[in-house]
């Protein structure tokens, strides 16, 4: 492994104990997760979410608990890195403006790098639709949390 890569993850459950997941498409590459992403060098784990949430959802969140954070080795799907992720409790500011999608990568678009948004009842998430490893933590995790 030549680095770390530090990523932070915000967990949006709404009143129906839904969550929301990401489904993206980058270069020919499908995963689904929860939204956020890589932290910037000089930026805070609540600063680096709360920016993530604007680039990707346009939205202002408030961060109301950490949930997890990696606690075993994880190579990265992209690059040599090892990663270390840390997962957030949130909620939005204001209700969301994206247009929710019902099917896993339902895209409305074509193009290099593509995103869509849907709400996925906890009791309801798939382990097996979800990519990455720590993220399938969180499916399991959320699960014995809420269920």
């Amino acid at each position: 492994m030549s680095y770390f890569n530090v990523r932070v993850y915000g967990l949006l459950i709404n009143a129906n104990e839904e969550v929301l997941v990401s489904d993206e498409e980058e270069y020919g590459f499908r995963f689904s997760k929860f939204p956020g992403g890589g932290l910037e060098f000089g930026e805070g784990l609540i600063d680096g979410l709360k920016r993530e949430f604007m680039e990707e959802c346009n939205a202002e969140i408030e961060v109301l608990s950490h949930f997890y954070t990696t606690d075993f080795f994880e190579k990265s799907s992209f690059n040599d890195s090892q990663v270390i992720s840390v997962y957030y409790i949130v909620r939005e500011l204001a209700p969301l403006t994206l247009a929710f999608k019902t099917k896993i990568f339902d895209f409305d678009a074509e193009g290099e790098i593509l995103q869509a948004f849907r709400w996925v009842a906890i009791r309801d998430l798939d382990i097996n639709e979800i990519t990455f490893k720590t993220d399938k933590t969180i499916v399991e995790l959320l699960k014995q949390s809420y269920l």
